[in-house]
């Protein structure tokens, strides 16, 4: 799946059109620049799963967890993991990331997943978003 892009709503709606094809235990890898458009590409998917406040990255504090209380989902929280200012892996286990990683009843959002590589499961999902111009983004899922 791929598409291009031209505003901040119209990346934030394809999240949401993204988000309706999660599963419960889903791990999104979501690679770009600082720039690229993530934060609000996880707003948009934060959106389809059906939460309805704030989204904001977790930069300083690397994990935020928002609990959705759509009670058809079976997906009952949305983990999003900033790895941005991690600098080693020890870092990361003194907060917990292995056991989001393994919630499954949650789907987790990891951005600059290229720090934990080898700590993905299988079946994570890649999504990569490419900085065009100004508001054009291409974003691809593999």
């Amino acid at each position: 799946m791929e598409k291009i892009t031209f505003s901040a709503k119209e990346t934030e709606n394809f999240a949401k059109g993204f988000a309706k094809k999660l599963k419960p235990g889903n791990v999104v890898a979501l690679y770009g620049d600082l720039g690229a458009g993530k934060t609000t590409f996880i707003k948009g998917l934060a959106q389809g799963l059906g939460y309805k406040k704030g989204v904001y990255s977790p930069t300083f504090i690397f994990i935020r967890t928002y609990h959705l209380n759509d009670q058809r989902s079976k997906i009952k929280n949305l983990h999003h993991i900033d790895l941005y200012r991690a600098e080693d892996i020890s870092q990361l286990s003194s907060v917990g990331v292995e056991e989001f990683l393994v919630d499954k009843e949650a789907v987790v959002v990891i951005e600059w997943p290229e720090k934990i590589e080898e700590e993905l499961p299988s079946g994570t999902i890649k999504v990569k978003i490419d900085y065009l111009e100004d508001n054009k983004r291409n974003i691809k899922v593999v």
